[in-house]
């Protein structure tokens, strides 16, 4: 292998959106669980969560106890991780060819936070990138991605090449990943995937930990409100906070 630099001061967070509670067998995990495999390798510290076995309330604010709801494992136990982390690795199944409904409730409460800015007066995930594992025996894995993806991105997460992988096995009923005989874990594409998915999201971390952030410049929030509109005029009808 070609010679890699150094990547043990990095964070990485993954979260698997199964529907099954723990210590129930999930997939998905057994997917990523090769990734983590290929980041502690090299160093990496590693966080995992199962999001359906914590008590995350379902909204958009960055913490619903203010909101009605009783409790919220959100801002104590679940976005001090986000916040710590340089990857972001969000794994799920695919259900009726789109992603499971804990999936969507994940990307909903890490929108809530995409308001807050990072210490530069960018958006709070400048500076991370982020990643998707997908798992099912039916058809959907690249729609599943690309929902994942593309919200990650549109909150300001850098997204590298070859950011997805995942397994699907035949279309319709049939083994899953993990199940004897599956074929998943001996599987030349999703370990091919797999491996680039893990070392592209490692490349670009180490990047953009090495230039201290996303590059600053035309990209700032703060800078924005305090009039630096790179040519444009401002809107005489005030901005819209809750618009992001």
């Amino acid at each position: 292998m070609s010679e890699l630099p150094d990547f043990s001061d990095l964070r990485a967070l993954y979260v698997n959106c199964t529907l099954k509670r723990s210590p129930e067998r999930s997939n998905t995990q057994g997917l990523m669980d090769a990734s983590i495999a290929l980041m502690r390798e090299h160093g990496v510290h590693v966080d995992v969560l199962r999001f359906v076995d914590l008590d995350v309330a379902t909204g958009v604010y960055p913490d619903m106890r203010e909101h009605g709801w009783a409790s919220d494992a959100w801002p104590e136990e679940v976005w001090p991780l986000v916040e710590a982390a340089d990857i972001l690795v969000i794994g799920g199944p695919i259900w009726l060819g789109d992603n499971s409904s804990v999936t969507k409730r994940l990307i909903e409460r890490l929108y809530a936070m995409s308001g807050e800015r990072n210490e530069r007066g960018q958006y709070v995930y400048y500076g991370k990138v982020g990643g998707a594992i997908i798992t099912g025996n039916e058809d959907g894995l690249k729609h599943c991605a690309m929902d994942v993806l593309f919200s990650l991105q549109h909150i300001g997460v850098a997204i590298p090449p070859g950011a997805d992988a995942g397994w699907v096995g035949e279309a319709g009923p049939g083994p899953s990943y993990l199940d004897p005989g599956s074929g998943g874990p001996e599987n030349e594409f999703t370990n091919r995937n797999t491996t680039f998915l893990s070392y592209n999201l490692l490349h670009l971390a180490r990047l953009l930990k090495d230039a201290g952030g996303f590059p600053l410049g035309g990209n700032s929030i703060a800078e924005w409100e305090d009039g630096q509109r790179s040519g444009f005029e401002p809107n005489p009808y005030g901005a819209n906070p809750e618009y992001r």
